[in-house]
């Protein structure tokens, strides 16, 4: 990308933004596309992280998500045992202002971009992202995963997302409560898009009462068309103040835990989609403080990195989704080590992984 701007400059070498390996800043003006490749870790493997499609206010921000986005990626896929690094990319742009034809050359460059790379990045889908468009940037890209069963990939990976989200659910429950099941508790769910709408099933099935909320009234039409007994509340303030909340799951954006969010909260446990959803660190002290059980992000809504990772070694449905209930087990440890330790389970979790990584690069 050129014109790069002193506040993107800024944002690169800050020392709290993990110490990322390489950071790729792309530009192609025939097709419009601005993009950032961030790669935080190959200590394990190649990096392995999806693209985002968002309209950023700017560069900066773009960057910063990349980057944040990125040092998860390490964290979830060490967590998550598999031998891959972490990276992500964001492309600028309102994805739902793009036509069509424009759509794939956009994409067409950015896979070019990551082929540029020669497999020290492996692609995949996230926020604005679908498989449509993964089996697009695979037409110039070898290493790009999520592609449709057509084209050899493994098609959408937000089912098992859902479904690691759900066993983190079970764990969580299992450690508070002494029980796994979901039954006649109340589940708040903000965000039913990709994910969200399929871990709605996932708890109906398991007995829960799930009251939902999107910004977005087609995604809650269509809980609400299939389930009418799911309640909805009018926005995620409404949500997270909703009484005799016992689990809530943040399944959109990140930063949904802040200052604003976590005093307020009614729910006893958070347990969730998005990714980097606490917004600052100390976040995770401010939950433990109030009592509130929190099941690290990147742990949970680890099964579609899973899946999509196995679509490099042929992929397998039933393989992975035996990977993907292994989260159950990862988050009882999380909480037994937070324990024993005597820090919040998001430290625990860290720990986990940084250790990890570590041992993998020989210290």
């Amino acid at each position: 990308m050129t014109d790069v701007t002193d506040g993107v400059l800024h944002t690169l070498f800050r020392s709290d933004q993990g110490g990322h390996e390489q950071v790729v800043l792309c530009q192609d003006r025939a097709s419009g596309l601005k993009a950032v490749i961030a790669i935080h870790s190959t200590a394990l493997g190649p990096a392995l992280g999806g693209t985002r499609f968002y309209p950023y206010a700017t560069e900066e921000e773009a960057v910063a998500d990349a980057l944040n986005l990125a040092r998860g990626m390490s964290y979830k896929n060490a967590m998550a045992g598999l031998d891959h690094g972490g990276g992500k990319a964001v492309i600028i742009g309102d994805p739902e202002r793009i036509d069509s034809p424009q759509r794939t050359e956009l994409l067409l460059a950015y896979g070019r971009f990551v082929a540029s790379l020669g497999g020290r990045y492996v692609t995949a889908c996230d926020v604005g992202t679908y498989v449509a468009d993964m089996d697009v940037v695979a037409r110039v890209c070898p290493w790009t995963t999520g592609r449709s069963p057509e084209n050899g990939g493994a098609g959408d990976s937000s089912v098992l997302t859902a479904f690691g989200v759900f066993q983190g659910m079970r764990a969580s429950a299992q450690h508070l409560w002494g029980d796994p099941t979901l039954r006649g508790r109340k589940v708040g769910i903000a965000g039913v898009g990709k994910v969200g709408h399929y871990l709605v099933e996932h708890l109906l099935e398991d007995g829960a009462d799930v009251v939902i909320t999107d910004v977005r009234p087609d995604a809650v039409r269509r809980v609400t068309d299939a389930h009418p007994e799911v309640a909805v509340a009018d926005d995620t303030e409404a949500l997270i103040r909703t009484e005799g909340l016992d689990i809530y799951a943040p399944c959109a954006l990140g930063g949904a835990l802040n200052d604003d969010s976590v005093p307020v909260l009614t729910a006893k446990v958070v347990c969730g989609a998005a990714n980097n959803q606490l917004a600052h660190p100390g976040v995770e002290k401010d939950l433990a403080d109030r009592g509130i059980l929190y099941a690290p992000d990147y742990v949970v809504n680890a099964g579609g990195v899973i899946q999509v990772a196995d679509e490099l070694h042929g992929f397998d449905f039933d393989r992975c989704k035996a990977k993907a209930a292994k989260i159950f087990d990862t988050t009882l440890a999380i909480f037994a080590r937070a324990k024993e330790d005597g820090i919040p389970p998001a430290a625990a979790a860290d720990r986990i992984a940084e250790q990890r990584m570590a041992e993998a690069r020989g210290l």
